[in-house]
């Protein structure tokens, strides 16, 4: 996998010069050097592992065959799209949420002389996802089908971002509206197509594959994108902040989380009133009561036991599949996710 790894980010500035000579528009020095500095900041800089997951499991799927200089080149280029979708979203995430920091370093937005330029700078980086399948993918057999699961993840992504957005931050605060049904949507949308299903979907129309034929597929790894978004939540309040690298803040952000729901359906009318008057408030004494609240309630045991559960009922559809390559692409990713810490 290392090796994987230093290969797909040789490709990068590969990809980032043909994006700054791109024949559709004719940048002048101040245009080019804004460009790329704004890929620089935003696309490259995190763990990459929705990149690398389209190598690994194009290379899972080509069962142990070594790869060709075109398939890791083509392969790196899709993965790569997957990253600058990423830098689209979190560039403009970060505007709606008015966050601070981002991987460890100030949100683009918040740099001088960025600024409100940063939506525009979003949009490009979602633009140039497409100038990269053209280029291409162009004369591929799968184009259109590309073309068409870039566009649906995409939409799909925001429109989970719509309903996290007027779920959590619209209007007065009420945990009234919280709910597994909601949570759930909003997770499905807003981050498992694109986390999950995205880089095996890439990977299994590379091969060769029609994905009508693989809903199971898809419906494996969207369960995947839920169970590690649940985990996420467990983390940001249960997690050893020098394990997982960052502090926790979903209770002061009033966040849509799996603990404060469970919570809501396990809690009577005393403990319901207690998390209604702390949740939510950027309050250490507050935060302090609804963790105890959580402690009182058991979360961590319903955690271990949804974890347990989702883990077999994951790998009893992972090993139906007929396919031992896609099993093995599947048990990858759960391998990669089952009991992790950060």
């Amino acid at each position: 996998m290392s090796d994987l790894h230093s290969k797909f980010l040789e490709f990068y500035p590969v990809l980032k010069e043909e994006l700054l000579n791109d024949p559709a528009f004719e940048y002048d020095d101040a245009s080019r050097q804004w460009v790329e500095r704004m890929m620089d900041y935003n696309v490259p800089g995190g763990k990459l592992n929705r990149g690398l997951s389209v190598l690994d499991s194009y290379k899972l799927l080509k069962e142990g065959k070594e790869l060709t200089d075109d398939e890791l080149f083509l392969s790196s280029a899709l993965g790569w799209c997957i990253e600058w979708l990423q830098a689209f979203f979190l560039v403009l995430d970060d505007i709606m949420d008015n966050s601070v920091t981002r991987r460890g370093n100030p949100c683009w937005f918040r740099l001088p002389k960025v600024g409100i330029i940063a939506v525009n700078d979003g949009v490009i980086l979602r633009n140039h996802v497409h100038r990269i399948i053209k280029k291409h993918f162009r004369e591929k057999p799968y184009y259109v089908e590309l073309v068409d699961l870039f566009n649906e993840v995409e939409f799909q992504t925001a429109s989970g971002q719509l309903i996290d957005l007027i779920t959590t931050h619209e209007g007065e605060k009420d945990l009234s509206k919280y709910s597994l049904t909601i949570h759930r949507r909003i997770v499905q949308y807003k981050t498992a197509y694109y986390s999950f299903y995205l880089s095996v979907a890439c990977a299994l129309l590379m091969s060769g594959e029609n994905l009508d034929n693989h809903v199971d597929v898809q419906n494996i790894l969207v369960e995947m994108g839920v169970y590690f978004q649940v985990q996420d939540d467990y983390l940001d309040c249960f997690g050893a902040p020098e394990v997982t690298g960052k502090i926790g803040s979903d209770i002061e952000d009033f966040k849509c989380s799996w603990l404060v729901v469970k919570a809501l359906e396990r809690c009577n009318e005393e403990q319901k009133n207690l998390l209604y008057e702390n949740y939510g408030k950027a309050d250490a004494a507050c935060v302090a009561k609804v963790k105890e609240l959580y402690k009182t309630l058991d979360i961590q045991g319903a955690f271990e036991e949804y974890e347990r559960e989702s883990y077999e009922k994951l790998t009893k559809s992972i090993e139906a599949h007929p396919s031992k390559a896609v099993q093995a692409v599947l048990k990858s990713f759960l391998a990669k996710i089952y009991k992790r810490q950060k």
